[in-house]
């Protein structure tokens, strides 16, 4: 059987995954029995709490939702605050408006400091706020917007945040198993991410990394059956890993495929400098090649980076990205507001040699250049 892919994902996700990873997925599995939720769902579960705090795993437990990663951030936002509570949202990006649409969709008082797509939020603006409204209780911010590609300077953010008393939680979709943290040592209690992420499985569940002894505060908070994370967390205690519905098995079963890769990687740190490595391959490349970078330097992640259109009348994202595909590559179109631009990810099942090939395989897409020459001897400068 041939499980290779035709082109390479080059995306925050869904993204490439290992031919393994994909195997995994060849065999059916019974929810209920104990091979699947002792032998899988379990060390799964406490294999998030670990990789989440190496100082107090303990604290901390993982709550498992079907669905893709916006039903568990939706989950983790209708959960986690009662009602009365109050909501700030520190949004700089598409995701931390979702946030906020979610959180209003659900009945939930709320604030949104919105710093604009180019900017970090607003740490003095933050500090302000939550000394001159002690009424709110919790605070919600990405980790890595994507619709930039920018890293949010989480440390100082809940360094604040937990100055203040107020309830940290943060959505780490895209960059959890892919940056270095420790939840516990920032004093995040509620974060959210996603099976088709850094961790490298397959779309189709969630996860909500909770400090135990909020969650416990939690019961009856829940605007929705289905969302509840207590609830789901207590049918995962009682039942040693059984999920209230259907759980997504096969899915499941790629997931600890994949987290057994990444622990044989050398864990978080071995992927973080992979995936650093790529994006340091691909802005130099594509800066050699005349790209501009959507963002400063200093304010890339390692996940995703947004890219200005070329400056010319012929060019055409759509005909650029049919190109690459056939060439074997699958970039993003662009979100920024106002900004004609595209994004190409740097995480999942890729390596710097991959990136190599794309930057070339760029310079000779260029249809739009009079010269669209091969760039071997830029590829060799920029690497």
């Amino acid at each position: 059987m041939n499980l290779d892919n035709p082109y390479i994902l080059l995306t925050p996700g869904p993204l490439s995954t290992s031919p393994t990873v994909r195997q995994a997925m060849l065999r059916d599995w019974c929810t209920w029995d104990d091979d699947y939720n002792l032998g899988v769902v379990t060390p799964i579960r406490e294999g998030l709490a670990k990789l989440a705090s190496a100082t107090r795993p303990g604290d901390y437990t993982a709550v498992l939702m079907q669905g893709s990663g916006t039903f568990s951030v939706e989950s983790m936002i209708g959960t986690a605050i009662p009602r009365g509570g109050k909501l700030l949202v520190l949004a700089n990006g598409e995701y931390g408006n979702r946030l906020a649409r979610i959180a209003m969709t659900l009945g939930i008082e709320t604030l949104v400091h919105d710093s604009g797509e180019l900017a970090p939020p607003d740490l003095n603006r933050l500090d302000e706020e939550l000394g001159e409204h002690p009424d709110i209780s919790h605070v919600v911010v990405v980790h890595n917007e994507t619709t930039t590609g920018m890293l949010n300077p989480l440390a100082d953010i809940a360094r604040i945040v937990k100055e203040h008393g107020c309830i940290f939680m943060v959505d780490s979709m895209s960059a959890f198993g892919g940056i270095p943290l420790d939840v516990a040592e920032l004093g995040i209690d509620f974060l959210v991410s996603s099976a088709n992420k850094c961790i490298q499985g397959v779309p189709g569940f969630g996860f909500i990394i909770a400090r135990i002894a909020e969650l416990e505060k939690c019961k009856g908070n829940a605007r929705s059956v289905s969302l509840d994370a207590y609830d789901q967390w207590q049918g995962m205690e009682k039942g040693h890993g059984k999920w209230r519905f259907t759980s997504p098995t096969h899915v499941v079963r790629a997931f600890a495929q994949a987290m057994k890769e990444l622990d044989e990687e050398g864990g978080v740190p071995a992927r973080f400098a992979r995936y650093s490595e790529n994006q340091r391959r691909l802005v130099r490349g594509m800066e050699r090649l005349g790209f501009r970078c959507i963002l400063p330097h200093e304010l890339h992640s390692p996940i995703i980076t947004g890219f200005h259109d070329p400056e010319a009348p012929d060019y055409d994202f759509r005909k650029f990205y049919d190109l690459l595909k056939e060439k074997g590559f699958v970039i993003y179109p662009g979100k920024v507001t106002g900004i004609d631009s595209f994004r190409i990810g740097t995480i999942g099942h890729v390596f710097p040699e991959d990136i190599d090939r794309l930057i070339a395989a760029i310079g000779e897409c260029r249809y739009w250049e009079d010269s669209a020459d091969p760039i071997s001897s830029e590829l060799e400068a920029c690497v």
